[in-house]
C-alpha cells in the first residue's frame, strides 16, 4: 500500500463512505502477510516511499507465484527481478497482463500506473551494450518506482565523442545511473561534466583482468570525480533504488 492509496481509505472512513469494518478489512495485511516460506511486506512502500520487489534467483515460479498474488491482491504493483525465460513464462500462464524483458530479466505487473514521484528525470547510461541487461534493470526498477526515465547507450569511452554528443541530456537529467563494465571509466567522464548526482553499477563485462567486474569496482570506488556513489558488482536494482530515493519529491 502507497500513501495515496492509505490517505483515501482513512479519509473514505472518516467521511462515513467506508465502514470501519469495511477500512480495517483493508488493512488486516498491514503490515507483512504469510503466504507460507514468506512474508509479504505490504509496508514498505508506506515506509520506504517504494514497494516491495521479488528477487526471482534462487525462488521456484510456485513460491514467486504466492508472492505476486500477495501484492496485487494488496493492491500493488509487482516487479520481479532477475527471473529467468522458465519462471517468467509459469507465472504469464497466470498473469495474462504480466510483461517480460529477456534482457533485462524483469516481470512487471502493472494493475495501476505507478504515480509519478520524482522531481526530475533519472538518465540511465550505459558503456556498451554488453551492459544493457544491468541498464534495463536498473531503468525498469526505476520506472515502477514512478520516475520518468531515459536510457543512453553505447556511450562508453573507447569513443569519447559519443557521450559528448548527448552533453545537455547528461546536464538536464536529475539523476544519471552510469553502468559500465571493464576498466569502469563512465562515471568518472560523467562525474567530471555534471553537477547532478551520479550512481556508478559495475557490471561483470569484460577480459580476465577484469574480474568479474571487481576491476570496474574498484575504479569506480577510486574515482577521481568526488561524490560518486557506488553499488554492487551488476546491481542496477540498487542503484534505481538510490535514484529513487535521491529523486523522491517530499511527501505532504
Amino acid at each position: 500500500m502507497d500513501p495515496d492509496r492509505l490517505k483515501t481509505c482513512l479519509m473514505a472512513i472518516r467521511s462515513g463512505e467506508l465502514s470501519v469494518a469495511d477500512g480495517l478489512d483493508r488493512l488486516t495485511t498491514l503490515p507483512f502477510e504469510d503466504v507460507g516460506d514468506a512474508l509479504v511486506d505490504h509496508h514498505r512502500g508506506l515506509r520506504q516511499g517504494a514497494p516491495e520487489v521479488v528477487f526471482g534467483e534462487g525462488k521456484t515460479s510456485d513460491q514467486i507465484l504466492r508472492i505476486a498474488e500477495g501484492l496485487l491482491n494488496a493492491g500493488s504493483n509487482m516487479l520481479a527481478t532477475r527471473l529467468d525465460a522458465d519462471k517468467a513464462s509459469a507465472l504469464m500462464k497466470v498473469f495474462p497482463d504480466a510483461e517480460y524483458d529477456p534482457l533485462g530479466r524483469t516481470l512487471t505487473i502493472v494493475r495501476h500506473p505507478p504515480q509519478s514521484t520524482g522531481l526530475g528525470t533519472v538518465l540511465v547510461v550505459c558503456a556498451g551494450t554488453s551492459d544493457l541487461p544491468v541498464a534495463r534493470e536498473a531503468a525498469t526498477t526505476a520506472r515502477m518506482f514512478g520516475n520518468a526515465v531515459e536510457e543512453l547507450v553505447d556511450v562508453g569511452v573507447a569513443g569519447l565523442h559519443r557521450l559528448l554528443a548527448h552533453l545537455d541530456r547528461l546536464r538536464s537529467a536529475s539523476v544519471i545511473i552510469a553502468v559500465a563494465g571493464m576498466e569502469g571509466a563512465l562515471p568518472s567522464v560523467i562525474g567530471g561534466l555534471v553537477a547532478a548526482p551520479v550512481i556508478a553499477v559495475p557490471t561483470s563485462v569484460g577480459y580476465g583482468a577484469a574480474l568479474g567486474g571487481v576491476a570496474a569496482l574498484l575504479g569506480m570506488l577510486n574515482s577521481c570525480a568526488g561524490g560518486i556513489t557506488v553499488v554492487n558488482i551488476d546491481n542496477g536494482y540498487g542503484a534505481a533504488c538510490a535514484a529513487n530515493r535521491i529523486n523522491r519529491r517530499p511527501q505532504p
